[in-house]
C-alpha cells in the first residue's frame, strides 16, 4: 500500500485545507459532561474562521512519515516506531491509522501556533480528508463523508492525548459556518446535532460585529480541561455546568434575535464562571481585554480552553469599534500580541480535485 500511495503522490499535488474557530460552551461537547447532563441539552456554538491549516503530501522514502510544520521542528519516522506522544503525534497517528508509509505530511497554517483556535484539530481534518481522497482514489479505502472525517479525527485525537476531548473543533473544520451544536448523547442516532444560527448571506453583517485577539503566550488545553473533567467528575462544580448550558443557550437564543446586547451578557457571565472554577483560565491581559469589553458593553470569551491563545468579543458595530481600539492598545504591551484579521468561513474541509 506504501507503494501505492508514493506512485500516486509522485503524479498529483496534494493538498487540503480547513478552518480554525472561536466558541463558547465549549467542554460540554466531551462525554463526560453532555451524557450525565443530558436532560439539560447541552449545546455549543462556534464561527469558523478563513484562517486555514493547509496540509499538503509529498513522496518520500519508503515506509518513512516525515512532517513539518511551523512552529514545530520537523521530525521523520519510521511509520512502525512513529511516537504519538510527540508534538506531531496526532499527525503520526493519522498516518498509522491510513498506513501511509512513504509521505511527507507538510502542514502550513494562517492562525498563530497553539492559539486555541483549534489548530491541531483542524490539521488532523485536513489530513484525514486528504488521505481519504488519495486512498479512495487508488482503491484502498472509500472516500468519507464529512461527519465521518470529524468523527475519525476526533478519536484518533483522543487516543493520543489520552484525556477526554470535545469534538466541536472537528465540526467547525470540517461544516464550516455559524452553528451551534446540540449534544444529544444519544445511541442509535448520532450523539450531536447540527444547527445553523446564521446563513451565509448574512455573514458580512456578523463580521461588523467580532473582533478576534491573539495575547501572544501559547496554550496548553488539556492541563485546564483535566482540571475541568476532574472536577466534574469528583462532583464538584456541577451546578456551575449547569449555568453554562443555561447561559450558552441563552447566547444562541439571543443571537439568533439580532439582540447583541443579551448576546454579549450571557457570554460574559459565561466566562466569570469558567474563571471562578479555574483563575489561570485568562491571564493578565486577558482579564484587561475581558474588562474591556464589559466597559465597553460587549461580550469577550477566550477560545478553546484558554490558558494562552486567543479572544473574541462581540457586540454592536460602534461599541465593537470602540473596543477594537482599546484592544490594540492593551495587545500592544506585549510583544507578539495583536488583533487578527479574519471573514468567517463557509466552505469547511476543501479537499483535492483528482
Amino acid at each position: 500500500m506504501s507503494e501505492k500511495l508514493k506512485d500516486f503522490l509522485e503524479a498529483e499535488y496534494i493538498e487540503a485545507s480547513a478552518p480554525c474557530r472561536i466558541d463558547m460552551g465549549g467542554t460540554l461537547d466531551i462525554s463526560t459532561f453532555y451524557y450525565p447532563l443530558r436532560h439539560l441539552t447541552p449545546c455549543t456554538f462556534n464561527i469558523a474562521l478563513n484562517m486555514r491549516t493547509k496540509v499538503c503530501l509529498f513522496p518520500y522514502e519508503p515506509d518513512m512519515v516525515k512532517i513539518t510544520s511551523k512552529g514545530f521542528e520537523s521530525a521523520e519516522y519510521p511509520l512502525s516506531k512513529a511516537p504519538f506522544n510527540h508534538p506531531l503525534g496526532l499527525m503520526f497517528a493519522i498516518a498509522a491509522y491510513y498506513r501511509a508509509g512513504g509521505v511527507h505530511i507538510d502542514i502550513e497554517s494562517s492562525s498563530p501556533p497553539r492559539s486555541a483556535l483549534g489548530g491541531s484539530s483542524v490539521a488532523g481534518v485536513a489530513l484525514i480528508g486528504a488521505f481519504s481522497t488519495v486512498f479512495d482514489k487508488i482503491g484502498v479505502y472509500r472516500s468519507l463523508y464529512r461527519r465521518e472525517i470529524a468523527i475519525i479525527a476526533h478519536a484518533i485525537e483522543e487516543c493520543v492525548a489520552g484525556v477526554p476531548c470535545g469534538l466541536q473543533d472537528q465540526l467547525a473544520a470540517a461544516y464550516g459556518g455559524v452553528n451551534a451544536w446540540q449534544w444529544h448523547g444519544r445511541v442509535k442516532e448520532g450523539v450531536f446535532e447540527k444547527d445553523e444560527i446564521i446563513k451565509k448571506s448574512l455573514y458580512p453583517d456578523l463580521e461588523k460585529h467580532l473582533i478576534v485577539a491573539y495575547c501572544g503566550i501559547p496554550h496548553e488545553s488539556k492541563n485546564i480541561n483535566q482540571q475541568w473533567v476532574n472536577q466534574f467528575i469528583s462532583g464538584k462544580n456541577r451546578e456551575k455546568w449547569e449555568s453554562i448550558i443555561k447561559y450558552t443557550h441563552e447566547f444562541i437564543n439571543a443571537l439568533k434575535k439580532n439582540n447583541y446586547k443579551d448576546a454579549a451578557d450571557a457570554m460574559n457571565r459565561e466566562t466569570a464562571i469558567r474563571q471562578e472554577m479555574t483563575p489561570e483560565v485568562i491571564d493578565d491581559i486577558g482579564i484587561d481585554l475581558v474588562n474591556s469589553a464589559i466597559e465597553n458593553k460587549c461580550g469577550a470569551r477566550f477560545t478553546g480552553a484558554g490558558g494562552g491563545g486567543c479572544l473574541w468579543a462581540l457586540g454592536d458595530p460602534e461599541n465593537i469599534d470602540t473596543l477594537s481600539r482599546e484592544w490594540e492598545n492593551i495587545l500592544s504591551k506585549r510583544q507578539g500580541a495583536c488583533l487578527l484579521d479574519f471573514k468567517i468561513d463557509s466552505q469547511g474541509l476543501t479537499l483535492p480535485i483528482l
